[in-house]
């Protein structure tokens, strides 16, 4: 029998969210993104406005997504195109092991600023 790896399902890093769709938000995950699970920690790309996965620091022509505003409520795919999408950006405690972050956030201090970053716009991660 083959071993299958279950994908994250949408919203399971959520332990509690506001009342009614308080929560949540719509935003657009930037063309070129590529494929997000759900939970993957947002940042947010001051000239464009779209959504991106929160870099550890500042990115030439990314600047702003270095700060985590956000996370991903459904699975996207963003590699050709810009996609609208459902964000959870404020009012809400998530699961940390349920959260995807960004390849350049690999090692403790700058996950521990992201969960710093995520909780000072009402998002508490437990």
């Amino acid at each position: 029998m083959e071993n299958v790896t279950m994908q994250t399902r949408n919203l399971s890093f959520l332990l509690s969210e506001a009342a009614g769709q308080r929560s949540r938000n719509a935003g657009t995950i930037a063309s070129g993104a590529g494929k997000l699970a759900p939970g993957t920690v947002l940042g947010k790309v001051t000239a464009s406005g779209e959504y991106i996965p929160s870099t550890a620091a500042s990115v030439a022509g990314k600047e702003g997504a270095e700060t985590a505003v956000a996370i991903l409520a459904y699975g996207v795919d963003a590699t050709n195109e810009a996609v609208e999408v459902a964000i959870i950006d404020r009012d809400a405690e998530a699961k940390l092991p349920m959260l995807s972050f960004d390849a350049s956030v690999d090692d403790q201090t700058k996950t521990d600023a992201k969960v710093a970053q995520l909780d000072a716009v009402g998002i508490r991660v437990r």
